[in-house]
């Protein structure tokens, strides 16, 4: 990925904050010359010794499965808050652009196929999602019927993503004076985009608005 180094991102807190917080993944492969892309839920998982791993499955029916068990290297590319920045908002004459914040994470990929394996990692991955429920009820792979089951995990293909290169890309106006990156920050609050107002907190939380 181009990363001005203005923009270049190291601060691994930030940068797993966005993959957690945004893990509808869009997983990218290459068959030869031709590119191919599925987008899956990517379950991170840190490990004391050792790379990073990212967890997830794909349907059986998708044959992007095939390049995750052949293709030496896979790409996941984790998307978060991003808005259009007008030039009506600065203190000097400029041109539109865009702010966002990016992750693209590359690594080697394995399919997981012991069946012990796939149900755990399954749970894990669920369990992320259900964690979240306001109220309090959650949802467990283990209460369904074993032959229910079993003929649906036949429907899917497991896969992990063993991480050994991380790139984040976080453009949030840094290029700006003062005057223009507060006007940028009160611009954005104002929206009714909640996506503009996610990257006005992320760029208050940069550099805090002057009194």
């Amino acid at each position: 990925m181009y990363i001005p180094k203005m923009f270049h991102e190291e601060d691994w807190a930030e940068i797993r904050k966005i993959i957690v917080q945004n893990s509808f993944a869009t997983i990218v492969s290459c068959d030869g010359d031709v590119p191919v892309a599925t987008h899956a839920p990517l379950r991170l998982l840190e490990r004391e010794s050792g790379p990073a791993i990212l967890q997830g499955h794909i349907a059986r029916a998708n044959p992007h499965w095939k390049l995750l068990e052949s293709a030496p290297r896979a790409l996941a590319i984790f998307m978060a808050a991003h808005s259009y920045i007008s030039p009506r908002w600065y203190d000097h004459v400029n041109v539109p652009t865009w702010n966002y914040m990016a992750v693209h994470v590359y690594g080697k990929p394995r399919l997981v196929t012991d069946a012990d394996e796939v149900q755990a990692l399954m749970g894990n991955l669920v369990e992320v999602y259900e964690g979240g429920n306001p109220t309090g009820k959650s949802y467990s792979i283990e209460s369904l019927p074993a032959d229910y089951l079993a003929s649906q995990i036949k429907g899917i293909v497991c896969f992990e993503i063993s991480v050994d290169d991380v790139q984040a890309s976080f453009k949030l106006s840094q290029n700006r004076n003062d005057a223009s990156y507060d006007s940028v920050i009160h611009e954005l609050r104002q929206s009714n985009d909640p996506a503009a107002r996610r990257v006005a907190e992320a760029m208050r939380s940069r550099r805090p608005v002057k009194k």
